[in-house]
């Protein structure tokens, strides 16, 4: 079977979302972020599924990649990697807590809560943002279709708006390397 002509309808697409991006909004994201790095400040990133993933990949590059050659390093925290945490946040609360259950051992007032979310419904996400929001923490969703609630709660927000899960996580991750690869060179 050829596949090429799907093939080529999906990267087209995709293509033209890329062109639709808001790249002030990408520019006020990192330089909310490069203020969080001077002042000291915690970045905690989550997600769940593919986002977890892309979450996960920003706190490396970030703490990596990005902070390599700096003398004030980033301080990115990946929530959905403590694995042995969430299930347990999981088993005795309930899942929709496994990001807020944390926030409230490590944050403090000024510290920076990412949220990743390609529907932007996600309800522990969603917890997590009303925890921060209360207790003085700088939110920043980065979602796609319509936003959803993190889009509306967000004190600053990316946006893939387009309707196709697997575009909205190839161009999520592609803000983290855009981000990065402006950062070090």
């Amino acid at each position: 079977m050829d596949y090429t002509q799907k093939l080529r309808a999906y990267l087209d697409e995709e293509i033209e979302v890329i062109r639709s991006l808001d790249l002030e909004a990408i520019s006020t994201v990192m330089n909310v972020l490069e203020k969080a790095r001077l002042e000291g400040r915690h970045i905690f990133i989550c997600g769940n599924g593919g986002s977890a993933a892309t979450a996960s990949h920003f706190a490396s590059d970030f703490n990596k990649g990005v902070s390599e050659n700096l003398d004030v390093k980033y301080r990115f925290e990946c929530l959905s990697d403590n694995v042995p945490m969430m299930m347990a946040v999981a088993n005795d609360i309930s899942y929709d807590e496994v990001f807020r259950e944390p926030l409230k051992n490590k944050r403090v007032e000024g510290d920076i809560v990412i949220g990743i979310s390609g529907s932007g419904n996600s309800q522990n996400v969603v917890n997590a943002f009303e925890y921060a929001k209360g207790n003085g923490a700088t939110t920043i969703a980065i979602v796609g279709y319509s936003g959803g609630k993190l889009k509306e709660m967000a004190d600053y927000c990316i946006h893939v708006n387009i309707n196709n899960m697997q575009i909205v996580e190839d161009l999520h991750m592609v803000m983290d390397h855009l981000m990065m690869y402006t950062l070090t060179h």
